[in-house]
C-alpha cells in the first residue's frame, strides 16, 4: 500500500431539507422518479456518521430551498490546507445559486477565493473534476469543466494540472470514474475517458483498480477515504478483497436516494484540506493528453 492520502478528513455536505429533481442534467435524473424525503436524509445522516466514525471532521452548511442539486456538496468549490478556495462556475444555469452561499461559506472561514469566471462568462469549472494526486492537481474536463479553467487555475495558484478529457455521458464528472485510495492506488473506470486521457491515467495512477462496467455503475467509483476507511455505496466481493488487502476497513452505505440525482457518497462530500504543497510549480503547468 502506498502512503495514505495527505487530504480527506475534513469535509463540507449540504443537508437535503431540499432535495429534489426539478430538472435534468445528467442520465440518472426524471422529474418522474422523486427521492424520498425521509429515507434521504436518513441516509445522508449515515454518511455524515460514518465519516465522523471513521475519525473525519464534518461541517455542514444549510440547503438553499431554490436549489436542490446543493446536497452534491463536492461541487460547491476546491478547498485547500493553505486557505485557499476556487469557487465552482457551474455549466448548467439552475445549479448557479449555489455559488452565492459557497462564496459566502468560503469567505466567512477566510479563505482567499478565486473564480474561473461567473454567472456563465468564463470557463466553467466544477470542483467534482478536480483532485489532489502525486504531483499534479488532476482535472477531469469536457462535459461540465472547460479545457480554459485547467489554465486559470494553474496560473493563478502555480501548480501543476493534469487533464483528463471525459467522453462518457454517465460519467461527467471526475469523481464519477476516479477515486484515490492512497498515494499509489487509485479506482479507475478507464471507458470514462478518450483514448490518450486513458493513457495518461494510467501514467498518473501508479497501481490502478481497474473498476467493472457494474461496479462503475454502482457509483463504487464515487467513494472516499478517510484514514484507513473507505466508504462506499456499493462494493463488490471483488472489490472488498482488493481493499482490505490494502489494508483498508470497507463500510459500505445505502445512498440511493442520492443516485436518483446522479450523486453518490463523493458527491455529497467536499473535502476542504486539498494539500496543494506537491504540485506546486512556478508559473503554473497544464499537462493535456497527447
Amino acid at each position: 500500500m502506498g502512503q495514505p492520502l495527505g487530504w480527506g478528513r475534513r469535509y463540507l455536505m449540504v443537508r437535503p431539507d431540499h432535495f429534489r429533481i426539478d430538472y435534468v442534467i445528467n442520465p440518472y435524473m426524471s422529474t418522474q422518479d422523486q427521492p424520498d424525503q425521509q429515507l434521504a436524509l436518513k441516509q445522508w445522516d449515515s454518511l455524515r456518521q460514518a465519516i465522523i466514525d471513521a475519525g473525519g471532521e464534518v461541517e455542514v452548511l444549510e440547503q438553499r430551498d431554490d436549489s436542490p442539486d446543493m446536497v452534491y456538496a463536492m461541487n460547491l468549490g476546491f478547498g485547500t490546507a493553505q486557505g485557499k478556495a476556487m469557487l465552482s462556475h457551474m455549466r448548467f444555469e439552475p445549479r448557479r445559486k449555489e455559488s452565492l452561499t459557497a462564496a459566502e461559506w468560503f469567505m466567512e472561514r477566510d479563505f482567499e477565493l478565486k473564480r474561473t469566471g461567473s454567472d456563465g462568462v468564463g470557463p466553467h469549472f466544477e470542483s467534482g473534476d478536480a483532485f489532489v494526486f502525486g504531483d499534479s492537481l488532476v482535472i477531469g474536463y469536457g462535459p461540465r469543466t472547460e479545457a480554459g479553467a485547467l489554465e486559470h487555475i494553474a496560473s493563478e495558484w502555480n501548480v501543476r494540472v493534469r487533464g483528463l478529457r471525459i467522453t462518457h455521458e454517465g460519467m461527467y464528472h471526475l469523481d464519477l470514474p476516479f477515486c484515490p485510495i492512497d498515494s499509489t492506488h487509485a479506482l479507475v473506470y478507464p471507458p470514462a475517458l478518450d483514448a490518450a486521457s486513458q493513457t495518461e491515467l494510467f501514467g498518473i495512477v501508479p497501481d490502478p483498480i481497474v473498476l467493472t462496467d457494474d461496479e462503475a455503475f454502482a457509483f463504487s467509483g464515487n467513494s472516499l477515504v478517510v484514514d484507513e476507511t473507505i466508504i462506499m455505496p456499493a462494493c463488490s466481493p471483488r472489490l472488498r478483497e482488493l481493499l482490505t488487502g490494502l489494508g483498508l476497513r470497507v463500510v459500505v452505505l445505502d445512498l440511493s436516494e442520492f443516485h436518483k440525482g446522479g450523486g453518490s457518497a463523493r458527491c455529497m462530500t467536499n473535502p476542504l484540506d486539498f494539500d496543494l504543497a506537491a504540485a506546486s510549480v512556478a508559473g503554473g503547468e497544464v499537462v493535456l493528453p497527447a
